[in-house]
């Protein structure tokens, strides 16, 4: 029988001591997946795994090692504390005169568990797939619709984090998700539309059956009709973003941009660095006055909210972009001291009890506008434009400066009015420069805290999940389809 997991992480602390470590951190982890797709009226896959390891990170000679294991005998886990020893005074070699320095942090000791009503992995795996079958009937009714496919997916993870300088913390976090889509085929195009509610921290209570059914009907239509759309124009035109649209965005141009290790030059593998240096905070300005973009780590439901990182820091809420200023970064205790600051704003996070931590992007949302401004409104005070929902494709440079995002449908506006669909509608800008554009974001009544599950980051790469939560806001004279003036005058002289 194995022992307790509390048990298990301060006994890999005493062997990571004796092998000589000046500092440790230990994670026991435990990760249960429950996932099931649709394709059209049939069950296309089911998942349903369960596992468990220990990861031991350590610093010894100065430098840092990591191992894990899934053997939790007191000997794997001995085992592991000293093979994480032996990599970090390896690594010492590689660094003479280096030492890790880490901004100081009290103890961690405290439980978190995630909010849920209703566990999802008690809920029977029928009703799940009865329910995205009923929706794929719905939407394979419509004409044209060929294609359909649905899924939920459910995560949890149960982690013990302990180190030697007193943290003993405990997690408990349920993710879930639901989402499905049509697609709509013609002579010589087919066209998709998808329906996909913000995926949360919370239990099975967010699949709301009666809503994920009504919506059925509209998403094929909204697919038919896309197929039939006019092509998107070229030019500048004013662009107005509902909240999933915006979760990508926000993600790619603000989110990356603003990890401190990427900025600093220590993460380039993967997707490069960042313009976003340390010079500009306080005075650099990345979008107009009405753009605050907030970090909470706190956030109720939040796909990044976890009780505390993985360096044992707690939950903070803090500025990213405030009133258009660069004002914060997403940290770690390693890179804090960096640039001066002394404590972690907690963004250190493994996806796996195999994976060493690595800072990642926070649960960071644009904050509602502060005067009452519905969509409607915000569509009716526009003149001519393009209202773009959910997210499509995206292309963003190493820098994280030029980007083209597409959609998962679009609508002209003339005269303040939905005149109908366009279809391969594309925009380019430069994340200042787009930012600046923003001259409207609707009030909280509008506010939805949507997210990404799959950002990778890393080499090897690790898989990691936050909330971008926004109100549907306007961008005024945004390029879009077609080559980008904009791009053209940046590569020429910068921003």
């Amino acid at each position: 029988m194995m022992r307790p997991m509390k048990d298990l992480a301060l006994h890999a602390l005493d062997a990571a001591r004796a092998a000589g470590a000046t500092y440790a951190d230990a994670r026991l982890a435990r990760y249960r997946r429950r996932d099931i797709r649709t394709q059209d009226k049939r069950v296309n896959s089911l998942t349903d795994s369960e596992d468990i390891g220990l990861g031991v990170r350590v610093v010894a000679d100065g430098s840092w090692g990591f191992a894990g294991s899934a053997d939790l005998t007191n000997e794997g886990v001995e085992a592991c504390a000293r093979e994480a020893v032996a990599v970090a005074r390896a690594s010492a070699l590689t660094r003479p005169g280096g030492k890790i320095t880490l901004a100081p942090e009290k103890a961690q000791v405290s439980s978190f568990v995630s909010p849920r009503e209703i566990d999802p992995f008690k809920i029977p795996v029928e009703r799940k797939a009865d329910l995205l079958l009923r929706v794929a009937e719905r939407m394979l009714s419509v004409a044209k619709i060929r294609k359909t496919y649905g899924a939920m997916s459910f995560r949890g993870v149960h982690k013990v984090l302990a180190s030697t300088e007193g943290t003993l913390a405990e997690s408990d976090v349920i993710t879930s998700q639901v989402g499905y889509g049509a697609t709509a085929v013609g002579k010589n195009d087919a066209k998709s539309r998808n329906y996909e509610p913000p995926p949360q921290t919370r239990g099975y209570e967010i699949v709301r059956e009666e809503d994920l059914l009504a919506n059925a009907q509209r998403v094929a239509e909204q697919a038919v009709e896309h197929l039939q759309a006019k092509p998107c124009p070229v030019g500048k035109r004013d662009l107005i973003l509902d909240p999933l649209h915006l979760a990508l965005t926000i993600h790619e141009s603000v989110g990356h941009a603003t990890e401190l290790d990427r900025v600093l030059g220590m993460e380039e593998s993967l997707a490069g660095r960042s313009f976003a240096t340390p010079e500009k905070i306080g005075n650099f300005r990345y979008g107009s006055p009405v753009v605050n973009l907030v970090a909470d780590n706190t956030l109720e439901g939040g796909l990044a909210t976890g009780g505390f990182d993985d360096d044992g820091v707690a939950g903070q809420r803090w500025d990213i972009v405030e009133e258009g200023i660069l004002r914060g970064y997403s940290t770690s205790r390693e890179v804090a001291p960096v640039i001066g600051q002394d404590r972690s704003t907690g963004g250190n996070r493994a996806d796996h009890w195999s994976s060493i931590p690595i800072v990642r992007i926070p649960n960071l949302s644009l904050m509602p506008g502060r005067r009452r401004l519905t969509l409607q409104e915000l569509i009716a005070d526009t003149k001519e434009g393009i209202y773009i929902e959910g997210m499509g494709s995206f292309s963003i440079d190493q820098m994280r400066l030029n980007f083209q995002f597409g959609g998962d449908a679009f609508w002209e506006i003339k005269d303040g009015r939905i005149t109908g669909m366009l279809k391969d509608v594309t925009y380019q800008s430069i994340t200042p420069r787009f930012w600046a554009s923003c001259d409207a974001v609707c009030d909280e009544r509008a506010w939805v805290p949507n997210g990404v599950l799959n950002c990778g980051k890393g080499d090897p790469m690790q898989i990691s999940q936050m909330t971008h939560g926004a109100a549907p806001a306007r961008f005024r004279q945004v390029d879009v389809g077609g080559a980008s003036e904009t791009m053209k005058s940046y590569r020429a002289g910068g921003i």
